[in-house]
């Protein structure tokens, strides 16, 4: 990207801040945001998919419920949060995929941040994914990754894999101006690849490459003017360095969390419009401590394996008196499955609900096709795991939502996917 396009943009991003796309309301730089409900369109666009799922839904009480909500009215919802856009079709992190979240309803968008070489701070769901999310390899810029493109290795024999193709590509390799000349590709890549073109043409086949043309990579403050002028709340997750830190010699893990929290505070984003998340407990606690405003609605991401089971109720209860208000751990870890196959409340959930907490999860149709209580083409799944034995068709996507709201007692979720979430939420009168 030349000087020009760049100045040009970061002037675009400005008049974002100024002049929403909505049309509903004229913000200046610095001035707290409007209100949700003043700003988010009334008017959603679902597309076929949530119809699609609900005719796949068995017949039931369920069924029934979600069938007589088939015309509507559909409405924006802060219960549904796009996972990184609307990834399942789009390629994540980009603007095309932000935009179609935020028509299909999400009232929530996420930008995982990760920074750059200069440390502008740029949204990336992780900091070293570029082989896969983007046109990199297939750039001059390949040069620059920290472990350039290695072929696969096959058994000449019997062609079978002695190790995989690899690249690994960094954020923190490149400077703003040199990420943002990329362009975004749905998130895969193949281990059996011999060509670092083969290596990034691996989209699953319940995915589509037909939106990848252009799929335009933002900054973190390009998304917080976006975000801001579609009047959609945000949700920005704070990632984990894969480079020792402090990077370059001083740019530490609390510079980098101050770094996320200053940029809403200087474009005069309401907390209430903002939680940030981490999956490191210490970043929230510092955000209570040097911005209890922002900090209290800020989520701590709990990755644990769903297998090792749920913490006592001390450990939840130190977490309310610590300040912690949301937690957002895994689907299968709030749900589990009782002796009659049916979707109920993990003690995880129960248990935090008890201690006052809030309940978000992730991540609903990120696993691909269901069928017959398992995922096609895996052998394991990370994201319905111990459910999928319950579990026959797509349709049943909506037994899980279900659960989760009835069971589990979450108050949002992310979805690759957001047109599905907001059925539900529309559906049910969920905010």
């Amino acid at each position: 990207m030349g000087s020009d396009r760049l100045i040009a943009r970061r002037l675009a991003i400005v008049l974002l801040a100024i002049v929403g796309m909505t049309g509903c309301q004229h913000e200046a730089p610095g001035e707290p945001s409007a209100p949700h409900s003043a700003r988010q369109s009334e008017t959603v666009e679902l597309g076929p998919r949530p119809f699609y799922l609900l005719d796949r839904l068995a017949p039931g009480p369920l069924r029934t419920r979600l069938d007589e909500c088939r015309a509507g009215p559909f409405r924006s919802s802060r219960f549904s949060i796009g996972h990184r856009g609307a990834p399942l079709q789009f390629p994540e992190h980009t603007r095309e995929s932000y935009l179609a979240a935020a028509r299909m309803g999400a009232g929530a968008i996420e930008c995982d941040v990760t920074f750059t070489r200069d440390r502008v701070l740029v949204c990336r769901h992780s900091q070293c994914d570029l082989a896969s999310t983007t046109n990199i390899l297939s750039t001059p810029l390949a040069a620059r990754c920290r472990e350039p493109f290695v072929p696969a290795r096959l058994d000449p024999d019997s062609g079978g894999l002695l190790a995989p193709a690899r690249a690994t590509c960094c954020t923190s390799d490149l400077t703003a101006e040199e990420f943002l000349s990329l362009e975004g590709r749905m998130d895969a890549h193949d281990p059996y690849a011999l060509t670092a073109d083969e290596y990034a043409r691996a989209t699953p086949s319940w995915r589509t490459d037909l939106y990848t043309n252009h799929g335009t990579l933002m900054t973190h403050a390009e998304s917080v003017a976006l975000f801001r002028s579609l009047g959609v709340a945000m949700v920005p997750e704070l990632k984990a360095p894969e480079v020792p830190m402090p990077f370059d010699g001083d740019y530490s893990q609390r510079a980098y969390a101050d770094q996320l929290l200053q940029a809403y505070v200087d474009a005069g984003v309401s907390p209430e419009d903002v939680q940030l998340q981490s999956f490191d407990p210490d970043d929230v606690r510092h955000w209570l401590a040097v911005a209890p405003e922002y900090g209290a609605r800020a989520i701590w991401l709990d990755g644990r394996d769903p297998r090792e089971g749920a913490p006592e109720a001390e450990v939840f209860a130190t977490l309310a008196r610590e300040g912690f208000r949301t937690l957002a751990p895994p689907i299968p870890v709030l749900l589990r499955l009782d002796d009659a196959g049916a979707l109920r409340a993990t003690p995880y959930a129960e248990r935090a609900r008890a201690a006052g907490l809030e309940l978000v999860t992730w991540t609903l149709e990120r696993s691909g096709r269901i069928a017959a209580g398992r995922v096609e083409g895996r052998e394991s799944d990370f994201y319905l795991g111990p459910l999928l034995p319950a579990l026959r068709s797509d349709g049943d996507v909506y037994r899980v939502l279900d659960a989760l709201v009835r069971e589990a007692g979450v108050r949002a979720v992310f979805s690759d996917w957001p047109a599905t979430t907001t059925f539900y939420a529309s559906c049910e009168g969920l905010e």
